[in-house]
């Protein structure tokens, strides 16, 4: 075969099998990132097990944090503080061999802002995902006393020791979830646990220095009833965060549209 005849076969030959493998070829595999993700309140790592599946699938390492006194995790809620909680993120960062994209939600985004005061030159981008996110000497609880429209305070129901802060079940979803598919809904629902009480009392001591210099994103979440959007505009306006997405979803977008977080997550690392 001489060679023009043998390099028009070779071509034959490589387009057939592309085209015999193109129902199993889903897009060019990104080079890999690392991603922690931070749950919120009430919640544990199970609500973001969708993301995290889809985003292995194209390549990225991911780490679920358990915050103490959440999911499988009994440490008496007497005990905690929003410092347990940075402590147990900074350990899973520093376990990592790169810089991490660090994820929080929620009560999460108190966590990730300390995180990011405590070790940020480990913290490539700091993403917020209708999360509080607090300036410097502001607890969860301060931020929340200025949220006229969250439904989420009249829901709540101290223990008779006020170390724990449940939800009435019939506020769970409304409050949570609303716009999820029945079987999300349950999911919150039979991962539901009452919720430690004492960090959302514990401030933050933030630096210009340290967490003033992390690069940081925020998404909106448009129809969340936990959070309201307009504390989640203060705030990223005090925070003078200029990078912003909006998410037109509830308090839980991980759950009810997991495709959108994790490809808008995808994103932003790239960028």
């Amino acid at each position: 075969m001489n060679p023009s005849r043998f390099a028009a076969f070779l071509v034959a030959v490589l387009l057939g099998a592309l085209v015999a493998c193109s129902d199993k070829y889903s897009g060019p595999i990104l080079p890999r990132k690392t991603f922690v993700l931070v749950h919120g309140a009430w919640q544990a790592p199970y609500a973001w097990q969708f993301v995290k599946q889809r985003l292995e699938q194209q390549n990225q390492r991911v780490i679920v944090v358990e915050l103490p006194g959440h999911g499988t995790d009994n440490t008496p809620p007497a005990v905690l503080t929003l410092d347990a909680y940075r402590d147990k993120v900074v350990a899973a960062i520093l376990a990592q061999p790169d810089n991490v994209v660090l994820v929080g939600h929620s009560l999460g985004g108190m966590v990730v802002t300390e995180v990011a005061e405590k070790i940020p030159a480990r913290i490539a981008k700091l993403v917020y995902i209708g999360a509080f996110l607090p300036a410097n000497g502001q607890s969860l609880l301060a931020l929340a006393s200025t949220d006229s429209t969250s439904q989420l305070g009249a829901a709540l129901v101290p223990s008779a020791d006020q170390l724990t802060l449940g939800i009435r079940p019939d506020r769970l979803i409304p409050v949570f979830i609303q716009d999820g598919n029945e079987a999300a809904q349950q999911l919150v629902t039979a991962n539901y646990r009452a919720e430690p009480a004492i960090p959302f009392t514990n401030p933050v001591t933030l630096t210009a220095a340290n967490f003033g210099c992390a690069n940081k994103y925020y998404v909106y979440t448009a129809q969340d009833h936990a959070v309201g959007l307009g504390l989640q505009k203060r705030m990223v306006a005090a925070a003078g965060i200029t990078k912003t997405y909006t998410l037109n979803s509830s308090h839980c977008p991980f759950l009810s549209e997991p495709d959108q977080v994790s490809d808008l997550l995808l994103g932003l690392a790239y960028k």
